[in-house]
């Protein structure tokens, strides 16, 4: 599977580690009063759907850097790669 890195241009899945499910950007509050629940679900609780997905994946053997792919679980097609960083300041986040 080929990934095409925005700012590196095509690259082979191999060089990057998948995390999973791309909602884990929005990290729970650790401050709120249900907390250890809230990081128990964000941590083990993941669905598994058929098709379109957005996922997390580490160029862990080239930039480093975090990306937002969307891929077909099924097909392994990907429609769109984008920086995970912007996905988050999107969401008006600032990490």
């Amino acid at each position: 599977m080929i990934i095409n890195h925005p700012l590196l241009g095509p690259r082979d899945a191999a060089e990057f580690v998948h995390l999973g499910d791309a909602s884990l950007i929005d990290r729970p509050n650790w401050q709120a009063e249900d907390a250890a629940a809230q990081f128990l679900d964000y941590a083990y609780m993941r669905d598994n759907p058929a098709g379109e997905l957005r996922e997390l994946w580490y160029h862990e053997q080239g930039d480093r850097s975090w990306l937002v792919v969307t891929r077909n679980t099924l097909t392994h097609e990907i429609s769109s790669v984008e920086l995970a960083r912007d996905v988050a300041l999107a969401r008006g986040r600032d990490r």
